[in-house]
């Protein structure tokens, strides 16, 4: 990942392009989960902003409230689910996981560590 590249973190529902890199993690139900692929990437990945969908704050309060723990103070923007959907095709991988919570899912902007 360079210096704005993003990759996406998303459910196991969620529609990856046929154009774009899939690493595929989901096993079984919940498994990886989301929040627990999210945190692990975070380790390896400085970050400068993400991309959420509006919809998962409406309706998965509990998965915006985790991500907001995870991400920290970095810059939040929220879209439409369908255009982060859209933008799945400009990302450089899309990480899919066990996860079955409804809009899980978030792109990830890469910054540099100086």
């Amino acid at each position: 990942m360079g210096h704005t590249d993003t990759i996406a973190i998303g459910d196991c529902g969620l529609p990856i392009p046929d154009e774009t890199r899939r690493i595929d993690l989901a096993l079984i139900k919940n498994v990886p989960g989301f929040i627990e692929t999210l945190k692990a990437v975070l380790i390896e990945l400085q970050i400068e902003e993400v991309f959420i969908a509006k919809e998962t704050v409406e309706e998965s309060k509990e998965v915006y409230d985790k991500i907001l723990e995870a991400v920290g103070d970095v810059k939040i923007n929220f879209i439409s689910h369908e255009e982060l959907k859209s933008r799945l095709k400009d990302c450089r991988a899309v990480i899919r996981t066990g996860e079955q919570t409804p809009f899980s899912n978030i792109i990830l902007k890469s910054g540099v560590f100086f």
